[in-house]
This record gives structure tokens, C-alpha cells and sequence, in this order.
């Protein structure tokens, strides 16, 4: 074997026991080959796995004996690797040997001895403790994703065998889903239809936006006529267009960006597992030389490496965008000037359109389309890999140690579960603010729609044989590329309106089309498994409290609210009997459940108070009840009658939504004074944190709160 050949070469002679060493190179070589890219029988050693690396104590990332990255796997399997290579290493230099591991994979090791009920400050001594693996107890919330080994005549024909089947029941749960939309839609097509021939305007009484939708397209409509007759806008214009005419409704956000005289410059950014993802960078040309193509390519895994070059006064502050839910980030730019990555960029900030994983065009340094280790990840990999890797390139690219952060639907789940203290809590430090528009953190009561409780109710086994182990629904990318663009926009309008159940009301329909030219992007089934199958977030309609934990707090709540005083043990402790130690026993401290911990950054949150699809209102609840103590919520709106996409596509979503967002993130920018001051925010005041002081019993009670949250971490384990 060539791991224990090469090892060998190193060892003093006579310090080995044979047996043992053989024994053991078998277990690690056969588990190697369990975790590598292609087995070793083909001949290529650079693949085999020789080491998991611990990103957070749940997340781990294969090594291969070239140093590229394959995928997350179980934390059993990957702890199993690390302790086989650990021993093998011990016997071959019993003299020289000490153990190195990550603080993530102590931290691991740590938790699994307190399951298993060995004191985690000894270290192990023998063969057996070296093997305590981690609790193999399923998350609730995460449950470990499918172990896919290297490819084999069985996995392939597995493949084939979960493709076909998939192809034909996907197809027939897609067309049922369109035919659906398109019977729903009947009867509103009707009453239009009825207006117009009793001479009736269909849209004046139902359109809130309707004479300055008018207008607007009016203005187009000139614009693109002078466009097509040579009259350009004159160079004195200060953001002159590079592109116009009428919209050919491509799907290249840069096309869009050059319509409102910007531009945009495409990066490939490396996640620690090894994805490629696309990062857009908007650009004024007047400002900016974009870069060499080599220098936009990807820098490989590492996260957080030095800058390029610190940033020049007066800089642009970085802003990083990311999507929602079978969206690219190109539906920041598709409302003209009035988009919220091009409105940002013209007052004066920098930037950054984060893409996740796969998206247009699924890519991995190691692994190809067909395989379904490219497709083994759900929201916990795209909060953990994709978004600090992509945090990482901006900061590198700026300069700047801190970025805004702002995200639209899933975009807030993945940095909500990315912040949480037992994910990548440091990634807190990287953030000035996380803006959160139509924050999805609960379900809302669309999730109880029959056709998303057939995907509650079928087993996971079955959801693979249905939706396969590779995209979802692959077929919708391929009506993508191929239909036409207004009908595909007709029709997908139609489809997402049916499925998420909202309208087109606030939009400016002139427009509408060019919306979903971004729309769908390639998901994984395991993502899609995870939103909607029996385990994950359609069950628990929670992302990081199980059901029954959520309600909990929700009735504790309830009854400090409906008696309006203090409960029976809080009235115990108020007249001098019982003690802080009383309480523990009636009900958790607040602060005990909490997600997040102190590295968390500040939170502003924008609700749209006619969302069905997701509940931010129980959001901001947790906020306001202090279940949160380590969350400073800097700005929080509700705005009513808005649906999910209206905080990034209604007409007036400049006002509602985008200005309070360029103020939030000016007014909280740590490095205020090598930034240019950002156009409407000139008499914005700079944030000051809020400082907490703990003194007397109220340190007493941090001691207490910190007692619990131990307590709870351990129960949620053992869970």
C-alpha cells in the first residue's frame, strides 16, 4: 500500500510490531478508499483521502494526497480516518510521535467523551479511547447527508437505476405543478378578459402602481426607440449606458448592469469542500480597470489569507449580496436603476453578488456533474462553506477586514445558521451588519400546502427514488435554456406564483419577464429534502430549534403575557424565598436556548407583513424577548402588505426598503473614515454598540445562563 510504504521508509528499524502495523494500514487504506475520489486499483494515488479536516465540529472536508478537497462526509467516517492515520503514524514512530488536531476536531472528541462519559481533559492513553468516535445520534435539525463512496460498477448502475426513475416521477410531479398554475389561473384570466370587454381598465383598481408603472413604460419605450435611432445619452449622463434597445432577456447580469451605465466583472471563488462558485463584482468603468482573467480565478480552499492591498482613501465600503431560494444573485439587478446591487453601487458602496454552489453551472475541482458526492449538501453547507468563502474573496479583493452582509430568503437562512455558536460563530467577526430581508428562519403557513406535503410525507428513501440523488427537477434548467424568454417569464411567473402563493401586484410588470431570466438555478435534492422532506425544516418549521422547543418558549412566553406579572416561582424569588437556583427548576432563562453568542453582528431586519411562505415576525419576537442576549438588533421593520418578493422587486421597495438599508449600513461601518460618505447618508450618525455590565447577582446569573447553555448543548447532542 503506497500510505504504508511511504510511512515506512521513515520508521526506526525494530520499533515496529508487524502485526499491528499491517492490521492497522488495512482498516486505514480500506477506509481511505471508502473516502476517495476514485479507488486505488485505477492507479491514481494523488486521489486517496489521507486526512478529514474539522472546519466546525460537525462539518469536515476530505484531504487527498494532493492536497485537493472532496465534499463533507459523516463526522464518524471522517473522525474514523483521522484516528486510523493518528495510529498508524504512532506505531511507525513511537518515539517522536504527538497528536495534532484541529480545535475543531478536539472540540469533537470532547463532546463525544462527555457522551460517552469519559472526562474530555484526559487524553487517551490506549487504543481504545483513541477510537471513541462522536455521538452517532441524529441531529434533528441536520441529519447526516448520504455516504456516496468513490465510483464503482454498482454505484454507477445505482446512478442510472435513481436518474431514470427520478426523470419520469419529477417530470410527472412538474407537470402537475404547471397544469396546476395554469387551471388556478383561469379564473383571473377570465375576469380580465371581462373587464376589457365591458371597456374597463382590468388593472387601474388592482395595481397600487399602476400610473407610475404607465409611466415608466413610456420612458422605456422612448429610451429604446432614441436607442435603435442612434441618439445616445451624451457623456455629461453620469453613469452613461453601454447597452440598450429593446431588452433581449438574457441571463447575464453584466447586460443589465451596462443598461444603467455600470458594469460587472465575473470571480471564481474555491469553498473549503472544493466547489467553484461565481462572484460578480459591480463596477463604475469610470472607476474601475476590471481584472485580469488569472487574477479572478479561483485561489483555492483557504479562507481569510492576507488582502491584496489595503484599501485607498476615500474607498468604497464592500457590500456582499446573496440570493434566495432556485435564485441567482441576478435578481438584485433586474429593475433598472431601481435593483437594489445597482441602486447601492451608485451611491457610493462596492459591490459583491455572491452566487451559491452549482447555480448556472455546477463546477468542483475534483468532481463531475454525474456524481452524486458533487450533489450531497443542503443549507448547512451552503451557511458553513459557501458563504465564508465567499466573504473571504471580497475582503481579499477590498482589502477590508469587515464586509455588510445582505440577503434575501434562504440568503438569511444560510448566514443565520452560518453565525449560530455551534457552526462558524468567528465568521461574526467578519461582518459589520447582516441585513436580512423577508428573513426565513420560521415556516410560514404555506409550508402546509398539499403539494408540499407530499414531500413531508414520503420517506427519505423514497424522495431520493422520486427526486434522485443528483438536481432537482434537472428538467427546469433545460425549459430554461431552451424556451423563449417572455414565455418562459409568463410561465414561470405563473408556476413560482402558484407554488409560493404571491402576485405580481407591486412589481412593475413591464419588467416581470426579465425577473425570472435568473430563475431556477441547479439545487440539490438533498437541499430540497431538507426545506421540504419529512426530517428538516417542514417538520420542525424551524432552523435551528427542533418543534418542540420553539413551542416551548412560545408558551413560556405566554404565560409571562397573560398574567402580566411575574409567574409563581419568579414571585417566590421577588419575595426573598427560593434564590436564583428556584428558577432553574420553574423555567430556562431566556438566554439559555440562545442561537448565537457574543461574536454575533448586529441584525436589521426587513418583514414583509403579507409573507406566507416564511414568518419573520416570530423572528423578531425571539429578538424582542430576549431569547437572544447576545443579538443587538439595530433596525427592524414589518411592512404590511408586502409579500416575499416585494422586498427586493416592488416599485416602492427604494423607499420601504433599499434607502433604510444603505443608511443601516453606513450608519453601523466601522472604518467610517477612509470610506467616501455614501449619497443620502451624509447626516447618517455612526452605531454605537451597546455595552453590557455585568456586576453583583447579575454575574451571578451569567455563571448560572452559562451552566445551561453546557447543559443544553449536551442534551441537543444526545438529541
Amino acid at each position: 500500500m503506497a500510505v504504508q510504504a511511504t510511512l515506512t521508509q521513515s520508521s526506526p528499524p525494530g520499533a515496529i510490531d508487524e502485526n499491528e502495523l499491517a492490521k492497522t494500514a488495512v482498516e486505514f487504506a480500506e477506509q481511505s478508499e471508502k473516502l476517495s475520489l476514485l479507488p486505488p486499483e485505477q492507479g491514481n494515488h494523488d486521489a486517496i483521502a489521507v486526512e478529514a479536516q474539522f472546519v466546525t465540529p460537525h462539518d469536515t472536508v476530505i484531504v487527498t494526497a494532493d492536497g485537493h478537497r472532496l465534499p463533507t462526509v459523516p463526522v464518524q467516517e471522517a473522525h474514523k480516518l483521522n484516528v486510523l492515520r493518528e495510529e498508524l503514524a504512532t506505531q511507525l514512530e513511537p518515539t517522536h510521535h504527538h497528536t495534532i488536531q484541529s480545535p475543531n476536531e478536539e472540540k469533537a472528541i470532547a463532546l463525544s467523551q462527555q457522551q460517552n462519559g469519559t472526562s474530555p481533559n484526559k487524553r487517551p492513553t490506549d487504543a481504545s479511547l483513541k477510537r471513541s468516535m462522536p455521538p452517532s445520534h441524529t441531529n434533528p435539525l441536520f441529519p447526516p447527508l448520504p455516504l456516496y463512496g468513490p465510483p464503482s460498477l454498482m454505484t454507477h448502475i445505482q446512478c442510472l437505476i435513481f436518474r431514470f426513475t427520478s426523470f419520469f416521477l419529477s417530470l410527472g410531479f412538474l407537470a402537475v405543478i404547471v397544469l396546476g398554475a395554469l387551471f388556478t389561473s383561469i379564473g383571473p384570466s377570465v375576469q380580465h378578459l371581462w373587464r376589457l370587454v365591458t371597456l374597463r381598465n382590468p388593472d387601474a383598481s388592482s395595481r397600487p402602481f399602476y400610473k407610475e408603472e404607465t409611466r415608466r413604460a413610456e420612458i422605456r419605450k422612448r429610451q429604446e426607440e432614441a436607442w435603435l435611432s442612434g441618439h445616445r445619452p451624451s457623456g455629461k449622463t453620469p453613469y452613461p449606458p453601454t447597452e440598450g434597445g429593446p431588452d433581449p432577456l438574457v441571463c447575464d447580469p453584466a447586460y443589465y448592469a451596462r443598461r444603467v451605465g455600470l458594469d460587472i466583472e465575473p470571480f471564481e471563488v474555491q469553498t473549503e469542500d472544493g466547489f467553484l462558485v461565481d462572484l460578480w463584482h459591480v463596477y463604475d468603468p469610470k472607476e474601475h480597470t476590471p481584472l485580469p482573467a488569472c487574477e479572478r480565478a479561483h485561489r483555492g480552499p483557504e479562507t481569510f489569507t492576507p488582502p491584496r492591498k489595503p484599501p485607498s482613501s476615500p474607498a468604497r465600503f464592500p457590500v456582499l449580496l446573496i440570493h434566495g431560494l432556485l435564485q441567482s444573485s441576478g435578481a438584485y439587478c433586474v429593475n433598472d436603476d431601481d435593483s437594489l446591487a445597482f441602486l447601492l453601487a451608485k451611491a457610493g458602496y462596492d459591490v459583491w453578488l455572491g452566487n451559491n454552489r452549482c447555480g448556472f453551472t455546477p463546477k468542483h475541482t475534483l468532481l463531475k456533474y454525474s456524481d452524486p458526492r458533487m450533489w450531497a449538501w443542503n443549507i448547512r453547507q451552503m451557511g458553513v462553506f459557501d458563504l465564508p468563502a465567499l466573504i473571504s474573496r471580497v475582503c481579499y479583493e477590498t482589502g477590508f477586514s469587515k464586509i455588510g452582509l445582505i440577503c434575501h430568503s434562504q440568503g438569511t437562512t444560510q448566514a443565520l445558521v452560518a453565525l449560530a455558536k455551534e457552526q462558524r460563530p468567528d465568521l461574526g467577526d467578519r461582518i459589520t451588519v447582516f441585513c436580512g430581508l423577508a428573513p426565513a428562519a420560521y415556516a410560514g403557513p404555506l409550508i402546509g400546502k398539499m403539494y408540499f406535503k407530499f414531500m413531508r410525507v414520503i420517506s427519505p428513501g423514497f424522495f431520493r427514488v422520486f427526486f434522485g440523488i443528483h438536481a432537482f427537477i434537472p428538467f427546469m434548467m433545460e425549459m430554461h435554456r431552451r424556451l423563449n424568454g417572455r414565455v418562459y417569464g409568463w410561465l414561470g411567473y405563473k408556476v413560482f406564483g402558484f407554488l409560493f402563493g404571491w402576485g405580481d401586484g407591486r412589481w412593475d410588470r413591464g419588467l416581470r419577464d426579465r425577473m425570472f431570466r435568473f430563475a431556477p438555478v441547479f439545487v440539490s435534492s438533498e437541499s430540497m429534502r431538507w426545506w421540504l422532506g419529512r426530517e428538516c425544516f417542514a417538520r420542525q418549521k424551524c432552523i435551528l430549534s427542533t418543534k418542540e422547543e420553539w413551542r416551548a418558549e412560545e408558551r413560556e412566553d405566554g404565560e409571562v403575557g397573560e398574567e402580566g406579572v411575574l409567574g409563581e416561582v419568579d414571585r417566590d424569588m421577588a419575595d426573598g424565598g427560593g434564590g436564583g437556583r428556584e428558577r432553574k427548576k420553574g423555567r430556562r432563562r431566556k438566554g439559555s436556548t440562545a442561537w448565537y453568542d457574543e461574536r454575533a453582528p448586529p441584525f436589521a431586519l426587513w418583514v414583509a407583513g403579507d409573507d406566507d411562505l416564511v414568518d419573520g415576525k416570530k423572528l423578531l419576537r425571539r429578538f424582542e424577548r430576549g431569547r437572544e442576549p447576545h443579538v443587538e438588533v439595530v433596525h427592524q421593520k414589518v411592512i404590511p402588505g408586502y409579500e416575499h418578493l416585494d422586498v427586493i422587486w416592488a416599485m416602492d421597495a427604494p423607499e420601504q426598503v433599499f434607502r433604510e438599508v444603505k443608511e443601516v449600513l453606513w450608519k453601523t461601518c466601522d472604518v467610517r473614515g477612509v470610506c467616501r460618505v455614501p449619497e443620502g447618508c451624509e447626516d447618517v450618525p455612526a452605531w454605537k454598540p451597546k455595552k453590557k455590565e455585568v456586576t453583583g447577582d447579575e454575574g451571578e446569573e451569567e455563571e448560572e445562563e452559562e451552566e445551561e447553555l453546557q447543559s443544553s448543548s449536551s442534551e441537543d447532542l444526545s438529541r
